[in-house]
């Protein structure tokens, strides 16, 4: 394998699945906070930014865990902990994919800019919160919901409550989804002494899932209410119901392969709720 496959894998371009679910939160916000009209230069920016942003947070990631992941049987074969890149290249590439993303929003407002600040520290010290915090997931949802209140800040130059309280929706989903991705490697996890919630919630973990989509779906239900949408924003919230049904069809036995099964298809439920908010505007 050559360097430029092997800086693909650390980077997880191959499993695009990391992206979609920090993409969707994003374009949600960007929708919302413009009406359903958002400038396409900053679709464009806030697109690729989720690229760079995603991409380094699993370079710092692989570097944090190049300990830990020798001992899982998901991640062994990762470049950094199989020994195929070097620690320090992974910190470089972090580095480097962080300021091109900064650069990307060099031309919007200060608000923005401070916002991306903050949202390249919580990216840089996730990994480190399975060692100590109960719940990471929960944190992982605010790193991968910041673009919501980058994307009012982009369009409004202001960070409204709804904006907060959409991140809130996310961090709630971030648990749904990350336990789920958590159930394949609790074994390990034990073993290891990680912390991760389908560790914390012990046999809850089913229950608390769909609790955790529940509050998801019920959140972004008021928030696209207030925002005046109606017919095709519920259809798609429907259809996002009907994602969170089948994912506990997936995950009740806690079979690692249903688990991952059910973590990959959030992907959908993002697009669906997207779907709806964007056909919504577009049809009025």
């Amino acid at each position: 394998m050559n360097r430029l496959q092997l800086y693909f894998r650390l980077i997880r371009l191959d499993k695009p699945i990391g992206i979609l679910l920090l993409l969707w939160p994003t374009l949600w916000a960007l929708w919302m906070a413009s009406n359903g009209k958002p400038d396409w230069t900053l679709v464009a920016i806030f697109t690729l930014g989720t690229v760079l942003m995603r991409s380094a947070g699993c370079a710092i990631n692989d570097y944090a865990d190049r300990d830990f992941d020798k001992h899982v049987q998901r991640t062994v074969e990762r470049p950094v902990t199989s020994g195929k890149i070097k620690p320090y290249e992974a910190v470089l590439v972090a580095l480097v994919l962080a300021l091109v993303s900064f650069a990307l929003i060099w031309p919007l407002n200060t608000l923005t800019k401070q916002l991306s600040i903050a949202a390249v520290i919580i990216a840089a010290t996730y990994p480190y919160f399975k060692r100590f915090f109960a719940i990471p997931q929960a944190y992982l949802g605010i790193a991968f919901g910041f673009g919501i209140p980058m994307s009012f800040a982009a369009v409004q130059n202001t960070v409204p409550a709804a904006a907060w309280l959409l991140l809130v929706a996310n961090i709630f989903w971030a648990v749904a989804y990350d336990t789920e991705y958590a159930m394949v490697d609790r074994e390990d996890d034990l073993k290891l002494g990680m912390k991760t919630s389908a560790i914390t919630f012990g046999s809850y973990d089913v229950v608390i899932v769909m609790f955790c989509y529940a509050v998801t779906l019920g959140i972004i239900g008021v928030i696209g209410w207030q925002f005046g949408l109606r017919i095709w924003f519920v259809a798609g919230l429907l259809l996002a119901v009907a994602c969170a049904i089948y994912h506990y069809t997936l995950i009740r036995d806690r079979g690692r392969a249903g688990c991952f099964a059910a973590f990959r298809h959030n992907n959908w439920l993002g697009a669906a709720i997207f779907g709806g908010v964007a056909l919504d505007y577009l049809l009025r």
